[in-house]
């Protein structure tokens, strides 16, 4: 057993970490959202495909994140390929603010502070506010990314004026919301109107 400490953006964390132990995944045991390592760095598993060809071995047709620089790319593996798993965790944090460059967190737990780059929550923050609790996913012990609720309530900064007794729910109109972001609403929803929005997705539910 390995004592590990490690410098986690201005935490240090320590933890302990079985490296006899490394759990092995082969392509058949692949699922979306997994984290394996290749070439030395972190990936997340974001689709795959098993293709088998009438010539030829079967192949894995695999489109990979990587957890440091956020790169999307695309890798063929062979059917049976083994990778080392990388453990992950999930915890409760308070989104606390975003200082530009980063964005700062605080565990529930033991309220110790931490920040993720900015550049690569872009997406997720749009729809999420100050003081609101989310889901960070730890890779080994290190922040990655979040994981956001599958509906927020928010309030419509700006709109153009709802229809008034139109409840027709197909023809919709841009709205901003109050954290920036912009989604598209139904026709009678009106400025200052809380909704709630699928942060996942951009996408409208309904009126909260």
């Amino acid at each position: 057993m390995v004592l590990a400490t490690q410098k986690l953006d201005g935490i240090t964390a320590r933890g302990t970490r079985f490296l006899a132990m490394a759990e092995m995944v082969n392509t058949n045991q692949f699922k979306n959202g997994m984290h394996i390592e290749i070439d030395g760095g972190v990936w997340r598993i974001v689709e795959f495909q098993h293709v088998k060809p009438g010539k030829g071995g079967a192949f894995v047709r695999t489109k990979v994140k990587n957890l440091d620089t956020g790169a999307v790319v695309d890798r063929t593996f062979r059917a049976g390929e083994k990778f080392q798993r990388m453990h992950t965790e999930v915890k409760s944090v308070q989104y606390l603010y975003d200082s530009g460059d980063d964005v700062v967190f605080m565990e529930d737990e033991t309220y110790e502070q931490f920040s993720l780059p900015r550049t690569s929550l872009a997406d997720e923050l749009a729809f999420i506010p100050p003081s609101t609790q989310v889901q960070v996913l730890t890779v080994d012990g290190k922040p990655s990314g979040l994981q956001l609720p599958s509906s927020i309530e928010l309030t419509v900064a700006a709109t153009e004026p709802g229809v008034k007794g139109d409840t027709v729910s197909n023809v919709t109109k841009p709205a901003t919301l109050e954290t920036g972001a912009t989604v598209q609403v139904p026709l009678f929803v009106n400025t200052g109107d809380r909704i709630k929005v699928d942060p996942r997705e951009g996408r409208y539910i309904s009126r909260a």
